[in-house]
C-alpha cells in the first residue's frame, strides 16, 4: 500500500503570549514574554511565583455551564482549542464520514487541579466527606479526547498518548502514521495542559527543574543562556487538523503545511535526565529525516525543545550537531522562550508556529539570549530576532521525562 499524503488544514492555539493562533503568532514575532506573577492561586509558599498563564481569558466565553461544571480546565482548554481548529478547517461535519475521523489528543499532567481541590476537600471538610460524582471523569488524562470525538462527532480512532513533555508531538506523530497508512481520513490532534497548581509547581520545584528567578519573570525562560536555571511552567493548547490530501483536496481546504516524517526514541537512561550526549534524540531526528526521505542539509529550520534547563538544552544541541554538523545552514529557534513550558501541550502549540514561519518566511526569535552558554557550539545560528528565511522543511522537537524523544518533519505545501 502507498503512504498517503497528510495535510494540515485547520490549527487552534490558547497560549500564555495570546489566545489564538494569529495573536499568538503576532506576539512570539516580537518578542513578548507570557511570564507574570501567578494570580490562579496563593504562591506566597512556593519557591517560583510566576507562570505562564492564560490572560484576557474566560472560559465562560467559549463553553457553556454544564460543559465548564463536569470538566478540568485542560479538557476546557483542549474542547476550546479543538473547536477554534475545527472552525478554521471549514469542515462541514454534516458531509463527513464519521468513522473515518478520529481524535488523538495528548496531556502530560491531566486534571491535577481537580485531584487536588477534591483531595483537600475530602481531608479538610469533616461537614461533607464526599468526592464530587465529577472527579474521575474530570482528572483522567483521555476525557478531552472522548469530548472532542462527543461535541464533532467523530466516531474513529481515540486515544490519549501519555509521554511528558513529548505527548503533543507523538500524538501529531500518531495521527500522521494513522492517515497516512489508511486507517483514518481526518484526525483532531494535539495537546492540553492546565498545570498551574501548588502540588505541581511544588514537584518540580523540588526536583530543581523550574526556574525561580521571581524578581524578574519576564527574563526566566532563557534557553541556551549560560545563566538560565529552570524552566517557566504555562498553561494552554494547541489543536491541529490532519488530514489526507485527496480528502482536503476534494472538499476545497485551504492547506496550511504536510507533515512527511516523524521519529521516536526513548533514551533509557534515566527517570527525569536526559542523557547529556544526546544518544537517543540523535537517533530520533535521524529517523525523522529517513522516514521523510531527507538529507540533513535540506532542514532550513528547527523550533527547539529548550526548555531552559542547564542540562536539556545542552543534551538537544549535542544531538542537532550530531546530526547537522556545527556549521549547518539552519536556524534554530526556541519559542519557549516566550510561552514558557506548556508540557504536554508544548509540541502542538510549537508545531503551529513551525507551519507559520513556513507560510510567512519568518523564524520567532529566542528572547533573554544574553550570555549564549559556552558548552553550545558559537557557530550554531539561532535565532535572537525574527528572522527573515524560505523554509521548505523544519523540523520541531520534543523531550519528555522518561527518556520520550519525538521528532516532527514538516514541509511546505506544493500541490
Amino acid at each position: 500500500m502507498k503512504a498517503k499524503r497528510v495535510v494540515v488544514t485547520g490549527m487552534g492555539a490558547l497560549t500564555p503570549i495570546g489566545n489564538s493562533v494569529d495573536e499568538f503568532w503576532k506576539n512570539s514575532l516580537t518578542g513578548k514574554s507570557g511570564a507574570a506573577p501567578i494570580s490562579c492561586f496563593d504562591s506566597s509558599r512556593s519557591r517560583t511565583t510566576f507562570a505562564g498563564e492564560l490572560k484576557n481569558f474566560e472560559v465562560k466565553d467559549y463553553l457553556n455551564r454544564m460543559e465548564i461544571q463536569k470538566t478540568d480546565k485542560f479538557a476546557q482548554y483542549g474542547l476550546i482549542a479543538a473547536e477554534m481548529a475545527i472552525v478554521d478547517s471549514g469542515i462541514d461535519l454534516q458531509n463527513i464520514s464519521p468513522y473515518e475521523c478520529g481524535v488523538i489528543w495528548g496531556t502530560g499532567q491531566g486534571g491535577l487541579i481537580t485531584f487536588g481541590k477534591e483531595v483537600s476537600r475530602y481531608t479538610l471538610d469533616g461537614y461533607n466527606p464526599r468526592f464530587s460524582p465529577f472527579f474521575v471523569p474530570k482528572t483522567i488524562h483521555n476525557i478531552p479526547t472522548g469530548l472532542i470525538a462527543i461535541k464533532f462527532g467523530f466516531k474513529g480512532i481515540n486515544y490519549t498518548p501519555c509521554a511528558a513533555c513529548a505527548t503533543s508531538n507523538i500524538a501529531l506523530a500518531n495521527s500522521f502514521d494513522n492517515i497516512r497508512w489508511g486507517k483514518a481520513k481526518m484526525i483532531i490532534t494535539g495537546g492540553s495542559e492546565a498545570p498551574l497548581s501548588e502540588a505541581c509547581i511544588g514537584g518540580f520545584n523540588s526536583l530543581h527543574a523550574m526556574s525561580v528567578r521571581n524578581d524578574a519573570p519576564e527574563k526566566a525562560s532563557r534557553p541556551f543562556d549560560v545563566d538560565r536555571d529552570g524552566f517557566m511552567m504555562s498553561e494552554g493548547a494547541g489543536a491541529l487538523i490532519l488530514e489526507e490530501y485527496e480528502h482536503a483536496k476534494a472538499r476545497g481546504a485551504k492547506i496550511y503545511a504536510e507533515i512527511v516524517g516523524s521519529g521516536i526514541t526513548s533514551d533509557a537512561h534515566h527517570m527525569v535526565a536526559p542523557d547529556p550526549d544526546g544518544i537517543s534524540s540523535t537517533q530520533a531526528i535521524k529517523l525523522a529525516l529517513e522516514d521523510a526521505d531527507l538529507q540533513p542539509e535540506q532542514i532550513d529550520y528547527i523550533n527547539a525543545h529548550a526548555t531552559s534547563t542547564p542540562v536539556g538544552d545542552v543534551s538537544e544541541i549535542k544531538a542537532i550537531s550530531n546530526v547537522f554538523g556545527e556549521d549547518a545552514d539552519l536556524v534554530i529557534s526556541a519559542t519557549k522562550s516566550m510561552t514558557g513550558h506548556l508540557l504536554g501541550a508544548a509540541g502542538a502549540v510549537e508545531a503551529i508556529s513551525v507551519i507559520q514561519s513556513m507560510n510567512e518566511s519568518l523564524i520567532p526569535p529566542t528572547i533573554n539570549l544574553e550570555n549564549p552558554d559556552p558548552a553550545i557550539s558559537a557557530s550554531l545560528n539561532i535565532a535572537r530576532e525574527a528572522v527573515k528565511k524560505d523554509i521548505k522543511y523544519a523540523l520541531n522537537n520534543a523531550f519528555g521525562f522518561g527518556g520520550h524523544n519525538a521528532i516532527l518533519v514538516f514541509k511546505k505545501f506544493e500541490e
